[in-house]
């Protein structure tokens, strides 16, 4: 599975941006896509999922009820809107996607480019 980022950039805070991951390759192997994002010093760390078939969304509770998951099956694409941003949402964001549908302990084994997000205060 290929995963390609798209979106970010410079934002103000409380203003809205919007991340698209592609998907190719076996994407019929997919059980969970979302995104991870990264500052420096630290680790990837989970924001958001949906599982590929059945569509159940997943968010760490920082961004919960400012950042929406959707997915497009028929383009093979997932969408992150993110709104109401904070300058500690600035990381970088990576599409990631596993064979395994979301769990407790869900990590990807298929990982995009990563895509900057900066949100000024």
């Amino acid at each position: 599975v290929q995963l390609q980022a798209s979106g970010g950039g410079l934002v103000q805070a409380g203003g809205s941006l919007r991340l698209s991951c592609a998907a190719s390759g076996r994407t019929s192997s997919i059980g969970a896509i979302g995104w991870f994002r990264q500052t420096p010093g630290q680790g990837r760390i989970f924001v958001a999922a949906i599982n590929w078939s059945g569509g159940r969304t997943y968010y760490r509770n920082s961004v919960k009820g400012r950042f929406t998951i959707s997915r497009d099956n028929a383009k093979n694409t997932i969408d992150l809107r993110m709104n109401s941003l904070k300058s500690e949402d600035t990381a970088i964001y990576y599409c990631a996607a596993d064979r395994t549908a979301y769990s407790e302990y869900w990590y990807a084994q298929y990982w995009g480019q990563g895509t900057l997000v900066t949100v000024s205060s």
